[in-house]
């Protein structure tokens, strides 16, 4: 009326075997939808800004921030949205910081060209060609996922997957 140790022990054995099997391919889902978590907030603060841009008539912007404080272009310690008030598509101490996102240190953003995404007036990125925001895990292993947003002309944004080389 109740287990034996034996019974007991094979459950084990079959458990341990079953989840050594799963880990592997749980580690890929996990590094999967943190890539995605990040994609999205940064998709998140593009358009947020741009939005920005659109409500004010000044414009908005994106920039690597390590406190969301200022602009210091690296991106993969994290990212802030601006509104840009005086419409030179820089962010300055007297402008208002929209949302700051902490970077994740399992990730590498790369930063576009040149560092700040800006938005004018109208939504239009101020920067004459295409700007591209790489986000790739920190340590890059032939074949794990990778994400690349395209900021276009017209400010629309598009998500690109690719994998490591």
């Amino acid at each position: 009326k109740g287990f034996t140790l034996v019974e007991l022990m094979i459950t084990l054995i079959v458990l341990g075997v079953l989840s050594a099997i799963a880990y592997p391919s749980f580690t890929g889902t996990i590094r999967n939808n943190r890539l995605a978590t990040s994609g999205n907030e940064v998709l998140t603060l593009l358009s947020l800004a741009r939005t920005e841009g659109i409500r004010s008539n000044n414009g908005g912007g994106v920039c690597g921030s390590l406190d969301g404080t200022a602009c210091d272009g690296d991106w993969s310690d994290g990212v802030m949205a601006f509104a840009d008030a005086d419409g030179d598509g820089e962010f300055s101490s007297d402008e208002t910081v929209l949302r700051f996102a902490q970077g994740n240190p399992a990730l590498t953003i790369g930063n576009p060209d040149p560092a700040v995404v800006a938005f004018d007036g109208r939504g239009r990125r101020r920067a004459p060609a295409n700007q591209s925001i790489l986000l790739s895990p920190s340590e890059c292993k032939e074949g794990e996922a990778t994400r690349t947003m395209v900021v276009t002309l017209s400010g629309q944004v598009r998500s690109e997957r690719g994998t490591c080389e």
